[in-house]
């Protein structure tokens, strides 16, 4: 045996295999698409369902899923020891709104199909899915989901301010209604016809009105 033959082995030949052209153009691809899907996520979750921490985590995870995948086209014996390694990893972070979960098998979709070379797919499949989330998040927001809390001393006050607030929302559902010898407390779901919300302050001006309090409403949370 010569000195050549102890250090020859596999993991040289597999070095000498590696094309550094290829990764760096996979990566870059990656990092595009891995700053529009953050792009789009900042767009369309903005307020209270924004996370930064949440939104960086989608760039790294589309460039570590590439990574991944290129390694795992290019060796076989590898590709078996990095499906062992990552089934036993659990991750524990919890995911705060379900449209989070999109964004995620985005990102790694993306890495995947960018790692084994299909960048055109990636590209095209990136664009429809971020234009078909913004038109959607966009159409959502128009509709200005809001709750109104109304707490009155009287039937007659109930009376005329449902009438004040049917004149200014496209869409009203009660909630909840709670009615004491104290007075009547009414939780109604509107969607208002526009951004404006002055007629809160005329509903407070009512007889027997005696506080009006409007907060955004998803269905699912307050803010």
């Amino acid at each position: 045996m010569t000195f050549n033959d102890i250090f020859k082995s596999g993991f040289l030949e597999s070095v000498s295999g590696f094309s550094v052209t290829d990764t760096l153009l996979g990566l870059v691809f990656s990092l595009v698409i891995g700053l529009f899907i953050f792009l789009i996520y900042r767009k369309t979750c903005a307020g209270i369902m924004y996370s930064s921490n949440f939104a960086l985590t989608l760039i790294g995870l589309t460039l570590v899923t590439t990574l991944v995948i290129m390694a795992v086209t290019s060796n076989v014996i590898l590709s078996l020891g990095m499906v062992g390694a990552l089934s036993i990893v659990r991750f524990r972070a919890a995911i705060k709104e379900p449209v989070e979960i999109v964004y995620l098998f985005w990102s790694i979709a993306a890495g995947i199909v960018v790692g084994a070379g299909l960048i055109p797919l990636s590209l095209i499949g990136s664009a429809i899915i971020g234009l078909v989330l913004y038109i959607m998040a966009s159409r959502k927001t128009h509709e200005s989901p809001y709750m109104l809390v109304l707490r009155l001393s009287d039937e007659s006050g109930e009376q005329n301010a449902m009438k004040i607030v049917g004149e200014n929302a496209a869409k009203t559902v009660v909630k909840a209604k709670t009615v004491s010898k104290s007075g009547i407390e009414l939780s109604v779901e509107v969607r208002l016809k526009d951004p404006s919300t002055s007629f809160i302050n005329r509903l407070c001006k009512i007889d027997g009105v005696t506080d009006a309090t409007l907060v955004s409403y998803s269905g699912e949370y307050m803010s």
